[in-house]
This record gives structure tokens, C-alpha cells and sequence, in this order.
């Protein structure tokens, strides 16, 4: 059976990076879920709301993903995450989840591990080099320029 999913973030961005997931994956929709907390709502009723999504999710094992550590949707995960059928890992990212989504079929466990991996693996500086700024070879006959 697959792991749920169940992604608690500040509005909009849990509803978004389930949308980024099923660009993807089309077919977990069912096993994965967002709650967006607004600024506004009482942490209570987030809370509730968080409770029920876990049982919508229907599955014994939820990992539930939150964007960052000691903000609101962090502490009412906190508050909602049992430590042993369902875990929390705060910095969800777009490749986190999406490596999380491919392996929701492995142990709680090992999907927390390879969570995290996916998440930092994916950050990295990348380098940037346009054509504007490459060098020209001085003695090209071939150069042309052209405004795009």
C-alpha cells in the first residue's frame, strides 16, 4: 500500500506544489493532499481541517510535508503527526515531493530519508552562460548579430 501524502504549506503554495506534482504524476491525486493555511484562519481550525484530510487520506502510513520549520503549518502538523504511522519534514520543496511521490510504495521510514535526500540533492548553484556573454573569437567571419 502507498504511502499518503499530505502537504500543509501558507496559501497558495500547498495547492501549488500538488499541482506541480500532477503535471507529473496525473495519477496520485487521490494519494496526495494540500492544505493551504491563511493568514487569517485560527490554528484550531487548521488543525481540524488537517485531521480530517488524514483520514481522507484513507491509507495506515501518511508523511505529512510542511514549508518551513516553526511557522504556523509547521506547529499545527506538529500537533496532527503521531511520530509513527504518519512523519513531518518541514522545507518541502518541488523535487522533495516529487521524489517522495515516486516512492510512496517504500516504508514510512525510507520515504522520510529519501524526502530529504531529494529535497537538498536538488538545490545547487547552476551556472549561467549566454551567448551574449561568451566570448567572440576575434577572427570570425561568420559573425552575425542579430536582435531578438
Amino acid at each position: 500500500m502507498n504511502t499518503g501524502i499530505l502537504i500543509i504549506a501558507h496559501a497558495p503554495l500547498a495547492s501549488a506544489l500538488r499541482l506541480g506534482v500532477l503535471h507529473v504524476f496525473p495519477d496520485v491525486g487521490q494519494g496526495i493532499l494540500a492544505l493551504d493555511v491563511p493568514p487569517s484562519e485560527v490554528p484550531e481550525v487548521t488543525r481540524a481541517h488537517a485531521l480530517q484530510m488524514l483520514d481522507q487520506l484513507g491509507t495506515p502510513n501518511t508523511l505529512v510535508l510542511t514549508d518551513v520549520f516553526g511557522a504556523t503549518p509547521c506547529n499545527i502538523a506538529q500537533k496532527v503527526v503521531d511520530g509513527v504511522q504518519s512523519k513531518l519534514v518541514a522545507g518541502v520543496n518541488l523535487p522533495m515531493l516529487l521524489r517522495t511521490v515516486n516512492y510512496r510504495h517504500e516504508p514510512l521510514d525510507v520515504l522520510v530519508a529519501r524526502a530529504m535526500a531529494g529535497g537538498t540533492q536538488s538545490i545547487m548553484q547552476v551556472a549561467v552562460t549566454a551567448p551574449q556573454n561568451q566570448q567572440r573569437k576575434i577572427n570570425d567571419q561568420q559573425h552575425h548579430d542579430h536582435s531578438q
